[in-house]
């Protein structure tokens, strides 16, 4: 499984700028890797990782307005993306057989 993180948040004033930072550094310090700008990825464990990691999302939000999405895919989902332009990341061109260890 997967979890793939969409956000947009504002960053007009010093404490918006703030918080968008602690957010995307709790996503990678989380284990999140970025896509493209506002977009992450992580590989989960079964439903039950998935469900973890999206509470853990939802208790750092930041409290500021803006847009944040989860979305829940299947590894067999993800390796179906299709990329339109630009380069594969590096997960993406290690593909599923990358198995993290905590």
């Amino acid at each position: 499984m997967r979890i793939l993180v969409f956000f947009d948040l504002p960053v007009t004033s010093s404490a918006e700028r703030k918080e968008y930072s602690r957010f995307r550094k709790f996503l990678l310090k989380d284990g999140y890797t970025m896509l493209q700008f506002s977009v992450y990825s992580r590989i989960c464990n079964g439903d039950d990782g998935v469900q973890k990691h999206v509470r853990r999302l939802k208790e750092h939000l930041p409290p500021v307005s803006g847009s944040i999405r989860s979305m829940k895919i299947t590894e067999k989902q993800f390796e179906n993306m299709e990329i339109l332009l630009g380069e594969p990341t590096i997960e993406e061109k290690l593909g599923s057989n990358k198995t993290d260890f905590f």
